[in-house]
């Protein structure tokens, strides 16, 4: 009996109407995105209902470092989706395996030393970020249980990513509900202690998380290998769990630029919110619910623009340039659509929205209102270059879009919200907005039309 042996050798990409295949891949992708952040603000609900203010301060520090983390390997997981959708597009089963191998390899031995350095330096890290005293001691207890979490978020990460590479969104999104609703279910038994559980105050809502991730990690290996996954390491494939160093210099040559992408748009994000404090509280309590309901405007494009890179990379292995620019296209009209119905919806129940997130007392609903009139339409043009970016980067060119990021959310947003809204006002911050979106828009799309991006290879030499 062949170990190999399955009922099909993969999902494939490369075949089949390619809206409704955009469509059904990107769907999984866009509700795992709202459930994690769901998930997020549930657990703050908890915290803060259980612990008070000071609790949810200090894991608010907590989860900057953890968003960092999880930029950084973004990036390599990325990497390792475009290069097994190359292979698989190219009948390359074996050199996709070989990725397979060397990633889970690396990403363990990364993730123990990530783990370690967490343990011993998290109190040092904390200081850094000038975490306030009162709330230091906190901070340190569920930092030290999240980063001991480390290897199980970076192995699930990394399975999510070989599945999405592979054509199946479907699985990851399975395990991340499963993943969910653990955690927001063992918040509230371990920081209260109730029934069998131990009352672990701030302690329990990290091991909560922990606990969440182990499980869904461990069954999801099980899962994987019951149903026979064609890219699973079996027996005759143990010798392809070594590092080969081509596909680690590919993961993190490519993974980097990608991972730094995020970072360019924290670091975008942390200089506005800088800047609108100086305008006073409400603009800052306007402008912080403003964000979070932008946060759920861009999940369609995030998630399409996950999609595509996925579809694109097998069908560039595949050597099918006319459908990936089909894929492009299609990618770009779901997004439109998507995005415009969620935006025409939030403009009409504008005020409604606004107001579920602030009192109504103040001038912050009305700030917030006149944030989202000049700033969500241009939500559609973020779609547009996330997609065409995915795209490109599926290719292997990831140096260009991260420019492009750099230019228009450091190089024109900030400098037009800083030096133009001391002359023109506090409106030039929200115009910032659609200004920088259209910039990078254009600069993707000449790429695109004119660059040398389908000349981009994720391996320099056949290994």
């Amino acid at each position: 009996m062949s170990e190999n042996t399955t009922k099909k050798p993969r999902p494939s990409l490369t075949e089949g109407p390619i809206a409704k295949t955009l469509i059904l891949f990107s769907l999984p992708i866009l509700l795992g995105n709202v459930l994690q952040t769901l998930n997020g603000s549930i657990n703050a609900v908890w915290i803060g209902k259980y612990l008070g203010e000071g609790a949810l301060a200090a894991t608010s520090n907590a989860n900057i470092i953890m968003f960092f983390l999880i930029s950084s390997i973004f990036g390599i997981a990325m990497a390792a989706v475009i290069m097994i959708g190359q292979n698989l597009g190219g009948q390359k089963v074996e050199e996709a395996k070989k990725v397979v191998g060397t990633s889970a390899v690396f990403f363990l031995i990364l993730s123990i030393v990530v783990a370690l350095f967490g343990l011993l330096f998290s109190h040092t890290i904390l200081g850094w970020m000038n975490t306030p005293a009162d709330v230091k001691d906190l901070a340190v207890t569920y930092t030290r249980i999240i980063f001991a979490g480390v290897p199980f978020m970076f192995g699930f990460n990394l399975i999510m990513a070989i599945l999405r590479g592979s054509g199946d969104a479907k699985t990851p999104f399975y395990f991340l509900l499963l993943s969910a609703v653990l955690d927001i279910v063992l918040n509230p038994l371990l920081i209260q202690g109730m029934g069998p559980f131990p009352k672990m105050g701030i302690a329990g809502s990290a091991v909560a998380t922990f606990v969440a991730q182990l499980i869904s990690f461990a069954l999801l290996i099980v899962y994987l290998y019951q149903k026979k996954y064609f890219l699973r390491i079996t027996k005759k494939d143990i010798p392809l769990l070594r590092i080969n160093w081509m596909i680690v210099r590919t993961l993190i040559q490519k993974g980097l630029p990608m991972g730094l992408n995020m970072v360019v748009v924290s670091l975008s994000n942390l200089i506005l919110i800088h800047l609108v404090n100086s305008y006073g509280s409400e603009s800052t309590a306007a402008f912080g619910v403003a964000m979070q309901i932008s946060s759920y405007v861009q999940m369609p494009a995030m998630a399409i623009g996950g999609a595509v890179t996925s579809m694109a990379a097998q069908n560039i292995g595949a050597g099918k340039w006319d459908r990936v620019n089909r894929i492009t296209w299609t990618g770009v009209g779901v997004n439109i659509l998507m995005t415009g119905l969620i935006v025409a919806l939030l403009h009409m129940f504008n005020r409604e929205v606004v107001s579920f997130f602030l009192p109504p007392e103040g001038k912050a609903i009305a700030i917030g209102v006149h944030i989202n009139n000049i700033t969500l339409w241009s939500f559609i043009i973020f779609g547009v270059f996330n997609v065409v970016a995915g795209v490109v980067r599926s290719a292997g060119a990831v140096v260009f879009p991260l420019i492009v990021a750099f230019i228009a959310l450091l190089l024109v947003r900030i400098p037009l919200a800083t030096v133009l809204a001391n002359k023109y006002g506090f409106d030039v911050i929200w115009w910032s907005f659609p200004v920088s979106f259209s910039v990078a828009a254009a600069l993707n799309l000449l790429y695109y039309r004119f660059g040398k991006w389908k000349q981009a290879r994720m391996l320099s030499s056949r290994g």
